[in-house]
């Protein structure tokens, strides 16, 4: 506990000392422009393709990208990032879900080969021909990641819990 606060005391008064000892030139600084994201409106292609893909979508909002259009919404109970060119091709949908959003097929997979866990999350992703999932998994002893893609399996990460 002492070392504790000696080290303590030490860290303030060396951080103290260091901010007497900073020049005191008041001249302003101008950094660069920084660009947020905002609200946009979407062309007739893209609102076409759009609702093409997702007719059930809710709470949609539409923001600008550079030259490409991020579609955020809801469908069936997930909430989904899609991008578009300003062509109205779609290059990626990514959907953010639980459990119940798994397909059957899928969530057995899981289960077999990780029989002690819980799935904590679930997403999907698709683009460019590619229908990924990505499984969040807890067990007593480690969290896991794993990808399926076309029936495979693979583990992405197994982090060790601390206490």
């Amino acid at each position: 506990m002492k070392k504790q606060f000696i080290l303590l005391l030490c860290i303030t008064l060396f951080s103290g000392s260091l901010l007497l000892a900073q020049d005191k030139d008041t001249s302003a600084v101008t950094l660069p422009g920084v660009t947020i994201t905002s609200k946009a409106m979407v062309n007739k292609q893209i609102d076409k393709a759009f609702k093409t893909a997702f007719p059930e979508a809710t709470q949609l909002r539409w923001y600008q990208l550079d030259k490409d259009f991020l579609a955020k919404f809801i469908l069936k109970d997930m909430d989904h990032n899609a991008l578009f060119t300003k062509n109205g091709y779609m290059k990626y949908d990514i959907s953010f879900g639980h459990e119940h959003n798994l397909p059957d097929e899928i969530k057995d997979q899981v289960h077999s080969a990780y029989k002690d866990c819980t799935i904590t999350r679930a997403i999907n992703l698709k683009g460019d021909g590619r229908d990924i999932w990505v499984v969040n998994l807890e067990a007593l002893k480690y969290y896991y990641s794993v990808s399926i893609e076309e029936g495979e399996i693979n583990e992405i990460n197994k982090i060790w819990k601390t206490e």
